[in-house]
């Protein structure tokens, strides 16, 4: 399903408004695009068409009255994926409309001297051609058969501890981490690794993403580029949704010292007010394949090494504020999206702070915001955030073992600031290790119990997959999503569980309520308790009155509930659980249902 292009044609001739032509129904929850005739102009053009114009179209739903403004770009020809064209015409908003109905849309096309940095809708000059065109859409219902995120709708905050989709949905996150540098891919337009230019070697010099192993994962009908550019790394798209994944963290900024120097959105890795048009159209297509696949956009802004670098510091300068606005303008409209301030970030708070609520009062979705932390520095990087509300998530490194205790004091952290947050872990140190390839820890037991199981069991909403430095298929290099298969598969297994079994938003971590000294708890007493053992064997656990049921998990394999021992328990008190029904020394999830 491709996004529905609405083309405004501009009747100037006779005193006629501009009007607008639907090719084809809009659907809610599913991006539409709003393209214009304006002004020809090129990328290396004066006036500058990104900073020296500024397109924004508001979007009215007649019933409710409610308004969408979303910034709007220039496309070049309009078909720049294909044709790598530098000049053009096409100026383009693209929307999600979050509801069905009659909806109106009025276009607001600025020009003057850096009127892109402005928030005055009305600084510069009425620009030509484009300035007040207007339209209709009617917005027809999801469809039956919409794919992946277009039958869900927006990913958001609501106050709760878990995100939650426009269609009630809870998302518990698994994904991958690794590569970083995902986006540094040779078939997107002047894409190179600039470690060369920068007379830096990066890990291995002069390389790039080829994703050749995934050549294979590409189906009839994927989506290309120019002839069939891109298949391998939508194939390797397809087959990480195909393991059950649900999310993608990538760089969009790794040049100015960064690791991977083969990542950036302007048109050379010098520039920084003009932007590389067909490059950002084929990163479209590949991002709205991930939307039809169920995967979400973990878009990070900044890489450590340059956070403090972008525009000349942290803060929230023209530069940034430049590249803020061509992100949310080209990408806002994907339905799961979060975006990250940086990896590892070093910005000072109020940095943090003023970078936050500018994205946020230009991204008309208001799509979550977090920011990723340095290793062992949760608690300091949150603490003076988690009151304040363009921040609503955490993106945590750290040892995989103290997730568990790491997610239930984030969560006691933020219930005390008056705010619930949802709690992700993202990157596994040590750095060199991470989760280690499947020929290397076939079993993959640490990262299981002690991130996978301890975040979720915490009350969080889960993880993605970092590769370390020392082993095949790292951070800057991985080529091959099956290196970690493995991996893969338990954190659909801890996914399933939670989704299948447990109404986890009602629930909560209580670890002393086994017996267990290494057990993580998490319960809605009296209703139902998970109890997870990392090293297996019989443990007992305190449970309310009530008649109860209990069956086992393999958080190993995976599959139905197994019997164990003991089949009942009855509260109120502390009870055996009996033993599991297998290999006893491992680990296992107790389910304890009332029934």
């Amino acid at each position: 399903m491709r996004h529905v292009v609405v083309f405004v044609a501009l009747l100037i001739a006779g005193g006629c408004g501009p009007t607008g032509l639907v090719s084809d129904n809009p659907r809610q929850w599913t991006p539409l695009t709003v393209s214009f005739e304006g002004p020809e102009t090129s990328e290396d053009a004066a006036p500058n068409p990104f900073l020296d114009y500024r397109l924004s179209v508001t979007f009215r739903h007649e019933e409710s009255g409610d308004a969408f403004t979303v910034p709007g770009y220039f496309a070049a020809d309009g078909d720049a994926a294909e044709s790598s064209a530098k000049a053009g015409k096409v100026w383009r908003a693209r929307f999600t409309p979050p509801a069905a109905g009659a909806w109106r849309y009025e276009a607001s096309f600025r020009q003057g001297e850096r009127v892109a940095l402005s928030d005055d809708p009305q600084a510069g000059e009425p620009g030509p051609l484009i300035d007040r065109a207007s339209g209709k859409l009617t917005v027809a219902p999801p469809a039956a058969d919409a794919p992946g995120f277009y039958a869900k709708g927006a990913l958001a905050w609501d106050g709760e501890r878990y995100l939650r989709f426009a269609d009630g949905d809870r998302f518990l996150k698994g994904g991958a981490d690794s590569p970083e540098n995902f986006l540094g891919y040779y078939e997107f337009d002047d894409t190179f690794d600039s470690g060369k230019h920068e007379k830096v070697d990066t890990d291995k010099a002069d390389f790039i993403h080829h994703y050749e192993p995934h050549a294979g994962d590409w189906k009839e009908g994927d989506p290309t580029w120019q002839g069939g550019k891109g298949k391998n790394i939508v194939g390797a798209l397809n087959y990480l949704a195909s393991k059950g994944m649900n999310s993608v963290y990538f760089l969009t900024y790794n040049v100015d010292g960064g690791d991977g120097k083969d990542t950036w959105v302007w048109t050379g890795p010098d520039e920084r007010e003009r932007f590389d048009v067909s490059k950002l159209a084929q990163w479209e297509i590949v991002f709205s394949h991930m939307d039809r696949l169920g995967l979400m956009l973990h878009v990070v802004l900044h890489e450590t090494e340059n956070d403090e670098k972008l525009g000349g510091d942290g803060g929230l300068n023209d530069v940034r504020k430049l590249y803020f606005r061509e992100l949310v303008a080209r990408f806002g409209h994907h339905p799961a999206l979060i975006w990250n301030m940086g990896e590892e970030n070093d910005m000072l708070d109020d940095d943090r702070l003023d970078n936050a609520e500018y994205l946020r009062s230009i991204d008309a979705y208001r799509h979550p915001i977090t920011v990723h932390t340095h290793n062992r520095r949760a608690f300091a990087t949150y603490d003076c955030l988690l009151d304040k509300p363009p921040y609503e998530a955490t993106s945590i490194q750290g040892r995989m073992e103290r997730a568990n205790a790491e997610t239930i004091e984030m969560i006691r952290r933020a219930t005390a600031a008056g705010r619930q947050w949802a709690v992700f872990h993202d990157e596994q140190t040590p750095a060199s290790t991470g989760v280690k390839p499947d020929a290397d820890d076939p079993d993959h037991d640490l990262p299981r119990q002690g991130e996978l199981w301890g975040n979720l069991m915490g009350g969080g909403s889960g993880v993605e997959w970092y590769f370390g430095y020392k082993y095949d298929h790292m951070d800057l290099n991985a080529e091959d999503w099956r290196s970690r298969e493995r991996m893969w598969d338990q954190t659909r297994y801890a996914l399933e569980f939670f989704r299948t079994h447990l109404p986890f938003w009602e629930m909560a971590a209580d670890n002393a309520l086994s017996s267990a000294a290494d057990a993580y708890v998490f319960a809605k007493p009296g209703e139902v308790y998970a109890a997870y053992l990392p090293s297996g064997g019989a443990s007992e656990l305190t449970l309310e009155p009530g008649s109860y049921s209990v069956g086992w998990y393999d958080p190993r394999h995976g599959g139905a509930l197994q019997v164990g021992t003991v089949e009942t328990v009855d509260g109120p008190g502390t009870v055996s659980l009996g033993a599991p029904p297998s290999e006893a020394g491992r680990d296992w999830a107790a389910l304890v249902r009332k029934k």
